[in-house]
C-alpha cells in the first residue's frame, strides 16, 4: 500500500527543486570564460565625448610621456598647448583642443582698454598658426577688474574683441573666453558669472565668440550646473572639470556628479571636447586621469 504524501511537503520539495533550477540558471548566466572576461576599466570608451585634459595639471611628466599615456587612455586632444607643442601632439595622435600662447593672460585681457593695441598683434598671429595647423578654439581672458566696472569692462571687451572675431571668422577659428571663479582661484577676474559672459556674447554676437563653461569655477560661483547647461549651451564651446571642493579628482570625493552633468550636455547636440583640469592629487597622476574619463564617458 502506498504511503499518502503530505501535501504541504510535497509543494515545499517542488518548490525546492524550482528554486534549485533557477538558481542553477542565474549561476550558469552569470559564468563567463575567463578569457571573455572585461572589467568596465578595460571596456572601450562610448564614442560620445570627445575627451581632452589640460597640459599643465600634468606637467610634472614630460610631455611625450603624457602624450603617449594620454593616447592610451582614450584621449583625442589637449588643451592649452602652445604653437611649439602642437606638433608633438600630432605625433601622438592627438589634436590641440583648446590653442594658447604666451599672449593669453589670465589677468590682463580685453576688459583694459589700453591693452587692446597690445594684445592685438600677438591674437592675430596666433589666430593664423592655429587656422594653419586646423586647429578650431583659441582662449582668451577678460582679465582682472582692478577697478572697472561691470558695464565698462564689458564694452571693453566687446570693443577690444571685435575685429579679433571678425579675423577668426575668416579662418574659422572661435574665440573662446573662460569663465572664471573670483571667490577662491581668480581674484578680481572679470567674467566670473554666466549671465555676464552670456551678455558679451551676445553683445559681439558672432558663433566665432563663444564660452569656455568651467564645471569647477561655475559651481564655486553659482552652482545649478545642469540648468544652466540647458538654458545657455548655445553660448558655450567648450568645457573644462575639476572636482569642487579642492579642484582634484572629480570622483565620489567631491560634491558634483560628472555623469548627469556630462549626459546634459550631449542632450544639447554638443560636439566639441570636455577637458579634464583637475589637479591630481594621487601620484599616479595619469591613472586619475584614466579614471576621470571612465567617469565622464556616457
Amino acid at each position: 500500500m502506498k504511503r499518502k504524501i503530505n501535501r504541504r511537503k510535497a509543494l515545499g520539495n517542488m518548490m525546492l527543486g524550482t528554486g534549485a533550477l533557477t538558481l542553477g540558471a542565474s549561476v550558469n548566466s552569470c559564468a563567463t570564460p575567463e578569457s571573455q572576461e572585461t572589467t568596465p576599466e578595460e571596456a572601450p570608451l562610448k564614442g560620445n565625448i570627445k575627451h581632452s585634459a589640460c597640459r599643465w595639471c600634468y606637467n610634472d611628466i614630460p610631455i611625450e610621456q603624457f602624450f603617449e599615456g594620454a593616447k592610451k587612455i582614450g584621449l583625442s586632444g589637449i588643451d592649452l598647448l602652445k604653437p611649439e607643442q602642437w606638433p608633438i601632439a600630432q605625433k601622438y595622435g592627438l589634436e590641440c583642443s583648446l590653442a594658447t600662447d604666451d599672449c593669453a593672460s589670465l589677468t590682463e585681457g580685453f576688459n583694459n582698454a589700453s591693452l587692446h593695441e597690445k594684445l592685438y598683434q600677438p591674437y592675430i598671429e596666433l589666430i593664423d598658426k592655429a587656422s594653419d595647423f586646423g586647429i578650431k578654439n583659441v582662449i582668451v581672458f577678460s582679465g582682472n577688474r582692478n577697478g572697472i566696472g561691470e558695464g565698462e569692462g564689458l564694452e571693453n571687451c566687446a570693443k577690444g574683441l571685435d575685429k579679433l572675431v571678425e579675423h577668426a571668422a575668416k579662418k574659422n577659428v572661435t574665440l573662446v573666453m573662460e569663465l572664471l571663479n573670483s571667490k577662491i582661484n581668480h581674484k578680481d577676474y572679470q567674467c566670473d558669472f554666466t549671465p555676464w559672459g552670456v551678455a558679451l556674447a551676445k553683445k559681439i554676437n558672432s558663433p566665432n565668440f563663444r564660452l569656455l563653461y568651467d564645471i569647477y569655477h561655475m559651481q564655486i560661483m553659482e552652482g545649478d550646473v545642469i540648468r544652466t547647461i540647458r538654458d545657455n549651451h548655445q553660448y558655450f564651446a567648450h568645457y573644462h572639470t575639476g572636482g569642487v571642493p579642492g579642484r582634484n579628482e572629480i570622483n565620489e570625493t567631491q560634491e558634483l556628479f560628472y555623469p548627469a552633468i556630462m549626459k546634459a550636455i550631449l542632450e544639447t547636440g554638443y560636439k566639441g571636447f570636455v577637458a579634464q583640469e583637475f589637479i591630481p592629487k594621487r601620484d599616479d597622476k595619469l591613472e586619475s586621469l584614466k579614471e576621470s574619463i571612465r567617469i565622464c564617458d556616457v
